[in-house]
């Protein structure tokens, strides 16, 4: 069975984030970048299902300028076994339009099983699974946080309304995973000098017919301090006037 996991580098959630002088896009500048956390799942829960038996060979592929081949390092000292960075220097790419320029190169590509994470932490859409595999004509179980593979089909199970949910789905087909599906491993030593001396493999992509765009992006408001307004009963005459008078909700 041969997997492929879609990667995304995103910026760390530690990381100051500035928006540019066109105030359309992230200024990149000094941000650190990092793997997209549940892509890590999705990278690991292959790497289970190969150590398994279930699977023969792993191929992460990342979409996006050159930056993500450092993404697409960390796969290869996790442990896959090929990468692929589909090279583009759009970065303003709606879910549809990464669905798209993904699906072409995908195609080619071929694959028994896809794994991705349910969404990524700096946009967190959740809809590039979903619509990849609707451009695919595959089955998509989404939200996976436990995953089962039997010959020709998959057995998945997710967490419902107060309630867990058990999916099946024939091969080939889209997971997207959850946190709760494993615990991705550290990288070894060796994994992280294989790494360093590993060829990435590139393709060009074209940019793909952007379906939203960005009309302009800005902070949030600040928000004013709160306020504890002494203790007990004798506080509830002055919690009631300031609700009143200056936050005026009753």
């Amino acid at each position: 069975m041969k997997i492929l996991v879609l990667v995304k580098q995103v910026p760390d959630t530690e990381a100051t984030i500035r928006i540019s002088g066109d105030r359309k896009k992230i200024d990149e500048a000094g941000v650190k970048f990092i793997v997209n956390p549940y892509d890590e799942f999705a990278i690991e829960e292959a790497l289970k299902l190969k150590e398994s038996g279930a699977a023969t060979f792993i191929v992460a592929v990342s979409l996006g300028p050159d930056r993500v081949k450092e993404a697409l390092r960390t796969a290869v000292a996790m442990g896959v076994d090929d990468v692929l960075h589909l090279k583009t220097a759009d970065l303003g790419m709606d879910g549809l339009a990464t669905a798209q320029l993904l699906s072409e190169s995908i195609k080619e590509i071929g694959f028994d099983l896809l794994l991705m994470g349910k969404e990524a932490i700096d946009d967190g859409n959740m809809q590039v699974g979903p619509m990849l595999a609707e451009l695919l004509d595959v089955p998509c179980l989404s939200v996976v946080t436990a995953l089962q593979v039997n010959g020709a089909s998959v057995v998945a199970e997710r967490e419902g309304d107060g309630c867990a949910e058990v999916l099946e789905a024939q091969l080939p087909c889209i997971i997207t995973c959850q946190k709760g599906l494993n615990e991705p491993r550290y990288p070894s030593i060796r994994g992280v000098m294989l790494a360093k001396k590993k060829e990435i493999a590139e393709k060009i992509v074209q940019s793909a017919n952007h379906t939203v765009s960005v009309e302009s992006l800005s902070y949030p408001q600040a928000r004013q301090a709160g306020m504890i307004v002494g203790e007990g009963a004798a506080a509830v005459p002055e919690l009631v006037k300031k609700l009143r008078e200056e936050a005026k909700v009753i």
